[in-house]
């Protein structure tokens, strides 16, 4: 339940930041994406669809059309991971095996680069 309010809330602040926050708003201006964030089992997650400018979400970890997973191990480790902030942390979960990346990852990067600069 934890990462399921923690995507949310990351939802919210992008949301108002698009509204907001300049530089954020120059950022995803010219980007269509969808980037999904989702457990292994995708019974938790949430699909963020960047359309020029417009950005929208759904909740469930069951989206199929997504040009970018970030697939979690288990709900605890994203939380905690996500939760710290840390670029260290994600790599270290990776390299353990509990993040995967499916589709192209560049999209990843973009999205995490992206939040960065609202946070």
């Amino acid at each position: 339940m934890r990462f399921s309010l923690l995507l949310l809330i990351l939802y919210l602040k992008l949301k108002r930041a698009s509204k907001h926050h300049a530089v954020f708003r120059k950022y995803i201006s010219t980007m269509r994406a969808r980037i999904l964030i989702k457990t292994a089992d995708g019974r938790r997650g949430r699909l963020f669809t960047f359309d020029q400018g417009n950005l929208s979400s759904v909740k469930g970890g069951n989206q199929a059309a997504c040009d970018v997973a970030l697939v979690w191990a288990d709900a605890s480790t994203a939380y905690k991971v996500m939760a710290s902030g840390s670029d260290e942390a994600s790599f270290k979960a990776a390299a353990a095996g509990k993040l995967k990346i499916e589709g192209v990852a560049y999209y990843a990067q973009w999205f995490t680069e992206g939040v960065k600069l609202i946070l």
